[in-house]
């Protein structure tokens, strides 16, 4: 099935990206720097407003000497890319087996309620995008959602929307567990080896 490339508009890297692109270009050996890419893509879908339009896909290609398809090859393989525009809030909804048991349905619920959007819809303002994804990684503090590059942990529907809230703001909430935890600690804190023993 052939997919159709949105066009945006004309496309080139800052001056800043330029530079930031010669670096990623410096880490590859000599004859093998059109391996960067991906890391060029990532750059430029950056710059683009979180998503990659045919013309960034071939400023990216040129800029690597990388014929077009080989650009589009890698882009369309890797879900990190995005092909269409995207809200200001990509919000990427965890579905796996952890995150569905701990309560992922009802942070659908609150996207559909709250943001009127469903799976790859965009708000009608353009702030927030939801894409249904597999695994992110975070498991034992499920459900997760990922919001732009930041991961919010530990979710529920009333902490969900409140996030959702702070965003619609502009204001950004912390980042990680919404509940109290460090990291991936228990909840409430370490219960374990919280004394000294004898001898240690």
């Amino acid at each position: 099935m052939s997919q159709v490339i949105e066009t945006g508009k004309a496309f080139e890297f800052t001056p800043e990206n330029i530079e930031k692109a010669k670096v990623f270009i410096a880490k590859y050996p000599e004859g093998r720097q059109q391996s960067a890419v991906m890391p060029l893509l990532d750059l430029a879908q950056r710059q683009n407003e979180n998503w990659l339009s045919k013309e960034a896909l071939e400023y990216v290609g040129n800029f690597l000497d990388i014929p077009y398809m080989r650009v589009l090859e890698v882009a369309t393989f890797y879900t990190m890319y995005n092909l269409k525009p995207v809200g200001k809030y990509f919000l990427q909804l965890c579905r796996t087996t952890p995150c569905w048991l701990r309560g992922s349905d009802d942070l659908e619920a609150v996207c559909k309620n709250k943001l009127g959007i469903s799976n790859g819809e965009t708000t009608e303002d353009g702030m927030f995008s939801l894409l249904e994804v597999e695994c992110l990684g975070a498991c034992v503090n499920a459900p997760v959602v990922q919001i732009n590059d930041d991961f919010y942990e530990d979710l529920n529907a009333e902490n969900f929307e409140a996030v959702l809230d702070k965003l619609a703001k502009g204001d950004v909430p912390p980042k990680g567990p919404q509940i109290d935890r460090i990291n991936s600690a228990p909840e409430g804190g370490p219960t374990t080896l919280l004394e000294k023993t004898e001898g240690a």
